[in-house]
């Protein structure tokens, strides 16, 4: 796949590039600054973008908020954050649209090559990465209660499809069945895990991090 970098850190960019290039991959641009990013997103396209939530210019979350201009101008680009940290209000922010080609995971994991590099595979096959903390810690401002077990055969199917990164559409085909009737799915599913109604989230992508979560 064709990967962009973005980090701060020399050392830490040298060593992704190395670890990607030994593992068949191409990085197209390694750059240390979120306007950097953007623009080489905007001029190479890339399959993947791994971005760290502090860079400059202003050391706190810009990267975080260059992931979210990426999702809006290039929903094509897969986007990987890799961060210290759970920056819970941009977490959200970042899931609250499609998770399609998503992920957010702790540094650590990078230390993890094989879980990195299988992350980042599922990232570009349009699928979701989220460290298990990342999960925790977002379900953690949501009711502790687990109504999985509430969920019908075929509601713990739609979540499964859900989980997996298939649209509405998408699932009705799979599944031989009506739009409306996924979409039936998909409303209970949300109100049988007792899920906020919260702005800040979405009730679909807490429904996705609960199934994971389990």
């Amino acid at each position: 796949m064709r990967v962009i970098l973005a980090d701060d850190s020399v050392l830490l960019r040298e060593g992704l590039t190395r670890l990607l290039d030994d593992a068949g991959h191409e990085v197209v641009a390694a750059v240390g600054d979120a306007p950097a990013l953007l623009a080489a997103v905007e001029h190479h396209r890339p399959d993947v973008a791994v971005i760290d939530v502090r860079m400059p210019p202003g050391h706190k979350d810009d990267g975080l908020r260059a992931a979210l201009e990426i999702r809006d101008r290039h929903p094509g680009v897969g986007v990987l954050v890799l961060s210290q940290y759970v920056e819970q209000h941009y977490a959200a922010r970042l899931m609250a649209g499609s998770t399609r080609g998503l992920g957010y995971l702790l540094k650590d994991r990078v230390s993890e090559v094989a879980d990195f590099l299988d992350s980042l595979e599922r990232v570009r096959a349009g699928g979701t990465a989220f460290d298990p903390e990342v999960v925790r810690q977002l379900l953690a401002r949501t009711t502790h209660a687990d109504p999985l077990s509430g969920l019908s055969p075929r509601e713990g199917e739609v979540l499964r499809h859900l989980a997996q990164g298939f649209v509405n559409a998408a699932i009705a085909e799979r599944l031989h069945v009506s739009l409306s009737t996924v979409e039936k799915h998909v409303n209970a599913i949300v109100e049988k895990l007792d899920l906020p109604r919260d702005p800040d989230y979405s009730r679909r992508v807490l429904a996705i991090l609960r199934y994971l979560d389990t």
